[in-house]
């Protein structure tokens, strides 16, 4: 969202007094790095993580997103536990959740709190999401729009399912995925036969072991 990265630039000319002309270009820097410019601010300028989340996120999100019985519809329709594994603040998602109306679909918030403040796409963020939900990687879906985000996460065994989006790096996204899908109202159809051949899978798999059987997770952004 662009205006997240406005506030961004603010927050380092503001607190850090990071020169106008250069607070994007570093804000950049430290995203390509790092993974999030936050996590960049906290290495090199020894920032507080909550005064940074408070204030990047300080924005009216109701000028910027609306209710969305459609995808309210797609996510009923996805027969999984449902997890947002996200680089912001677990406040801010459930603002942005609400304001969807999309929250009651979804079981847990990881946040970047979750993750001691590293962030997707370390590999670290997905070990700890691993380690919350008590998952294995094979039993994990997970659906970005981001794809140097899926990179790591399906090099750990998850099934990565990239939801193509103008603004997204899309010259980085060539075979990162193993399901490309052009819009997410599309998710519930693609991801059937997946499931469907995944739960058999773990069927087969966890004959001796019921408790992980269609154990999987879909873990969004």
């Amino acid at each position: 969202m662009k205006v997240v990265g406005e506030r961004i630039s603010q927050f380092m000319i503001d607190y850090l007094d990071v020169p106008p002309q250069m607070a994007p270009s570093l804000r950049r820097h430290f995203r390509e790095r790092y993974g999030t410019t936050m996590r960049g601010l906290i290495l090199h300028y020894g920032i507080d993580p909550e005064h940074y989340l408070e204030f990047v996120h300080n924005i009216p999100l109701a000028d910027f997103i609306r209710p969305n019985p459609a995808l309210s519809s797609v996510l009923g329709n996805i027969d999984l536990t449902k997890v947002i594994l996200t680089n912001a603040s677990r406040e801010h998602a459930m603002r942005v959740l609400a304001i969807l109306g999309v929250q009651h679909h979804f079981a847990a918030i990881i946040d970047v709190r979750d993750f001691h403040y590293h962030s997707k796409p370390h590999r670290y963020a997905y070990r700890r999401a691993l380690q919350i939900l008590d998952a294995q990687p094979e039993e994990c879906i997970l659906v970005e729009d981001v794809p140097r985000n899926l990179a790591p996460a399906v090099a750990m065994g998850m099934f990565g399912v990239l939801v193509r989006n103008p603004y997204s790096e899309l010259e980085d996204g060539a075979d990162v995925a193993d399901l490309y899908v052009d819009d997410i109202l599309e998710m519930a159809e693609k991801l059937q036969p997946i499931i469907a051949a995944r739960n058999e899978l773990a069927r087969t798999r966890c004959a001796n072991r019921p408790e992980r059987i269609s154990n999987q997770r879909t873990v969004s952004l």
